[in-house]
């Protein structure tokens, strides 16, 4: 028995020994020290935060990101919006932090220890408390200029593939102006563009199954090209370990560039359902229908803005997956399994 007790500390020794493949090299050139196996259970010595953490591309990318090691902060407003983001990581790899759009203090306190920084923040639609250029446009110029300050070397903003100063919509057009407001205050800052994406909590299919009438404006003929969010997630975080990417601008639009049309009828011979028989509003008719509602209704309804952007096409660009080393999917590869839910049986 005394003989293993003085074994002890020899073995304990001699798994804590670290080899040159446990330093890892940050985009900052600081060392970081790897711990523990890699993969969830461990640390790769990296630090990141992801703004909008609690969006539809957030937990994906969060879970990702954890999946690989990554100590990832987490701000929330809600307490009940990010508890579904603790279990994406091991103990200790997910630290939630509140936070405010318009507290400096708050952004700093944030992103103070990190390396990379994401930015998911957006709105869909504008709210008396935050409109599209206060949280497209000075939100994300905000963040931007603390994450200099504080030492970040890497940022990494999320805007939309249409985004576009002269564009009809104000949605595109302060995700345009908050690309250039982020590139001022961090002009070393990658701007990543995605399409409309879909996936189980999606406002693409989701909505499409629950509200097709809601999609016949235009006579179903604007055309998109929807992307897996599995895909954005993967090329978000791959671009953490890519730093000769930074400061560039990269275009994720879906490998196929579909209409509005063919969406639908994909969702009914998925769901079993026939197809809808209600008419094509024209655009006043939808617009007025739309401003009512807003007025009337204290619940988040289809705003103007997202009508105007049912009449624009996306963009056509070429993509740039190859250089975040992912091979997008087609979504009638995974339509079943997020629209299975609507089969009446």
């Amino acid at each position: 028995m005394l003989a293993t007790a003085r074994q002890l500390p020899r073995a304990l020794s001699a798994q804590q020994r670290r080899g040159l493949t446990d330093l890892v090299t940050l985009p900052n050139g600081k060392p970081a020290i790897a711990y523990g196996p890699p993969g969830r259970s461990g640390t790769n010595g990296r630090v990141v935060t992801v703004f909008g953490s609690t969006s539809f591309l957030g937990r994906y990318l969060i879970a990702k990101l954890a999946k690989s090691g990554t100590q990832v902060v987490v701000p929330y407003r809600d307490e009940d919006e990010k508890r579904h983001l603790k279990v994406t990581g091991d103990l200790g790899q997910i630290t939630p932090l509140e936070w405010d759009l318009r507290r400096e203090d708050q952004i700093a306190e944030c992103l103070r220890h990190s390396d990379t920084v994401y930015n998911l923040v957006g709105r869909d639609y504008p709210t008396k408390n935050f409109d599209f250029n206060s949280v497209h446009v000075a939100g994300a110029e905000r963040i931007a200029r603390i994450a200099a300050e504080n030492g970040v070397t890497q940022f990494v903003q999320v805007s939309h593939l249409n985004a576009s100063p002269s564009s009809k919509s104000e949605f595109y057009k302060t995700k345009a102006l908050g690309e250039e407001k982020v590139k001022e205050a961090f002009p070393n800052a990658t701007i990543v563009r995605p399409a409309i994406m879909y996936g189980h909590e999606d406002k693409l299919l989701n909505n499409m199954a629950f509200w097709p009438i809601l999609w016949k404006l235009n006579e179903m003929q604007t055309k998109v090209r929807p992307v897996h969010v599995l895909d954005v997630a993967q090329a978000l975080t791959n671009l953490s370990i890519i730093p000769s990417l930074a400061g560039s601008t990269l275009n994720l639009p879906g490998p196929s560039t579909l209409t509005y049309e063919y969406l639908l009828t994909l969702i009914s011979h998925v769901t079993y359902q026939p197809p809808s028989k209600a008419p094509v509003l024209p655009k006043r008719v939808a617009l007025l229908l739309s401003k009512l509602s807003q007025k009337a209704l204290w619940w988040p309804t289809l705003s103007p803005d997202e009508i105007e952007r049912r009449y624009i096409d996306d963009a056509e660009v070429e993509g740039d997956w190859e250089k975040v080393g992912v091979r997008p999917d087609e979504i009638e590869d995974h339509a079943i399994t997020y629209l299975r839910r609507y089969r009446s049986a």
